[in-house]
């Protein structure tokens, strides 16, 4: 079995700034596209930021483009997400995905349990 665990989530003030980590472990082969989503209260769950697996390609939401940055470290299996700018309505709760495959050979979508980022004075 694979596992994505999220941490950094927490309360911040509005133009602050946070970094949200995902770490996959267990028995994984390779790990392939990555993303972070988030789900705001009464709202559907969006795509906020995606890297390739190299890490080379990278795709943002317009809400969030010259805020946030997405990167990975292979050699960790972890993704990251660098928000800065913070505004009110980024407060959700904050998943990260990954396409996996483990070992024996299988490929899964795999998702976080998510972190609450709350943006509020």
């Amino acid at each position: 079995q694979v596992q994505l665990v999220e941490s950094g989530g927490g309360l911040v003030q509005p133009g602050g700034s946070l970094r949200l980590s995902c770490a996959a472990s267990g028995s994984i082969f390779s790990i392939g596209v990555m993303g972070w989503y988030r789900q705001a209260p009464g709202k559907q769950r969006e795509l906020v930021a995606s890297i390739s697996s190299g890490g080379g390609i990278t795709n943002y939401a317009d809400s969030v483009k010259g805020r946030f940055t997405i990167s990975r470290d292979n050699g960790k299996n972890t993704v990251y997400l660098q928000m800065n700018s913070l505004r009110s309505e980024d407060t959700a709760v904050y998943y990260c995905k990954g396409s996996i495959t483990t070992i024996p050979y299988k490929t899964l979508e795999v998702w976080g349990q998510g972190t609450l980022v709350t943006v509020s004075s």
